[in-house]
């Protein structure tokens, strides 16, 4: 991670001396040479939302007993602002521990983590309690942590959900969107990222991530059925928010043929940032492929995994192969889409010189739908905050999501 001299009048010759000297003398002294600072927390509705003012390196989350509560370890991070309780935590302590801070909440009830990750630039993670009875509460609290790391911004791209103890899923699943179409069209499913208590990013004048992207999505979705060659849903119309595996599960619940995950990105605040500028695209990198399919072989439950294929009965080393080649077909057809999308965006939207690129986000981990997440542009660039929350831009970027949509189709009836 880099250091960021923020100190005036320092010539760049000075700011580069410093950076070495902050560099070596972290590793001399096993010390972290930069820190990040929890920015802020937010608590509601059973989801955890940590925002931090730069990315981090890992977290991880433990269970502790007597009394009940839940230790989120953050390394590389100083403790920030205070935050009120709410639900199911009933107080919050921020404190030194070890290379980093841990984040301790104080629970009203028996509960657990049952699912969480960082966002896509690691500044931002999300975890959702789950209220367990006093025995999987106490088993939780032996078996150890659970471990969440972002995307590595860099030449190893890895990350990864470590999930402990399993927790089973709310007994009344969420319900599904309404799809707007004529049924014979294939469906896009549309995620507008964050909402409800977590607004993602916030831009120069003041906009939320959270607001920009569901406007965003609602005009793809209103360009996509105009042409009449879809069907679409989204998976929020409103400002709620929903867990990331929510996100991509009530697109595979819906059998879509595509999901795309709209966002904004963002460098924060300070110098560099009106510099960052352009839309990128994310597909499922090959390191997630191979951990997500080794996830899922290993479920007890099987049925559904891949495209309706009940592997209940298989061997674990078919089921494992079936799904492996699934994701990776997959895969493809993931970054063919991504690569349509930015010929097609190029004459309409800035992008960035790189404009596809790989990531293991948790939110592109369904085996069997091509999936994207559109970073639509800088919100932390007030060219790209004016050009995402203005009509123009957003009929822009819908233009080119719909010229890409109906090219990926043809293409695929073309080859049938």
């Amino acid at each position: 991670m880099a250091f960021r001299w923020t100190g005036r009048g320092a010539p760049r010759h000075g700011r580069r001396v410093l950076t070495i000297l902050a560099l070596l003398l972290g590793g001399l002294f096993g010390m972290p040479a930069f820190a990040a600072t929890i920015d802020r927390i937010a608590i509601e509705a059973g989801r955890v939302v940590v925002h931090f003012d730069d990315r981090v390196a890992n977290a991880s989350s433990t269970v502790l007993d007597g009394p009940q509560r839940i230790a989120i370890d953050v390394v590389g991070v100083t403790p920030g602002r205070a935050v009120r309780p709410s639900g199911l935590v009933t107080a919050v302590r921020e404190a030194r521990h070890g290379d980093g801070t841990r984040i301790t909440l104080d629970l009203a009830e028996p509960a657990v983590v049952s699912d969480g990750g960082f966002d896509g630039d690691g500044r931002e993670l999300t975890l959702a309690l789950q209220p367990v009875d006093e025995a999987r509460f106490a088993a939780a609290s032996i078996a150890g942590p659970l471990d969440f790391f972002p995307f590595n911004w860099g030449s190893r791209a890895s990350s990864r959900y470590k999930v402990s103890i399993p927790v089973p899923p709310p007994a009344k699943a969420l319900p599904l969107p309404r799809v707007a179409g004529d049924d014979s069209r294939p469906l896009v499913v549309i995620d507008p990222g964050h909402g409800g208590v977590d607004p993602g990013a916030i831009g120069p004048s003041g906009i939320r991530e959270k607001d920009v992207t569901l406007r965003v999505a609602r005009a793809i979705r209103d360009e996509l059925l105009a042409s009449g060659r879809v069907r679409v849903a989204l998976t929020r119309d409103d400002d709620r928010y929903l867990v990331l595996r929510e996100r991509f599960g009530i697109a595979r619940r819906l059998h879509a043929n595509l999901f795309i995950s709209i966002h904004c990105d963002s460098v924060g605040r300070g110098p560099g940032a009106d510099i960052a500028t352009g839309a990128s695209a994310y597909t499922l990198s090959e390191v997630a492929s191979d951990k997500e399919a080794a996830r899922l072989a290993a479920r007890e439950n099987k049925a559904d995994i891949i495209s309706g294929v009940n592997l209940g009965d298989a061997p674990a080393d078919v089921s494992s192969i079936l799904i492996d080649l699934t994701q990776r077909e997959t895969m493809n057809s993931s970054a063919d889409f991504a690569r349509l999308l930015g010929r097609e965006a190029k004459p309409l939207m800035p992008l960035k010189a790189n404009f596809h690129r790989m990531a293991s986000l948790m939110v592109l981990k369904a085996p069997d739908m091509p999936s994207i997440l559109f970073e639509t542009g800088y919100i932390s660039n007030p060219g790209d905050a004016a050009f995402l929350d203005s009509a123009d831009g957003r009929h822009r970027i819908a233009q080119s999501v719909s010229n890409a949509v109906e090219v990926h189709f043809a293409r695929r009836m073309a080859s049938r």
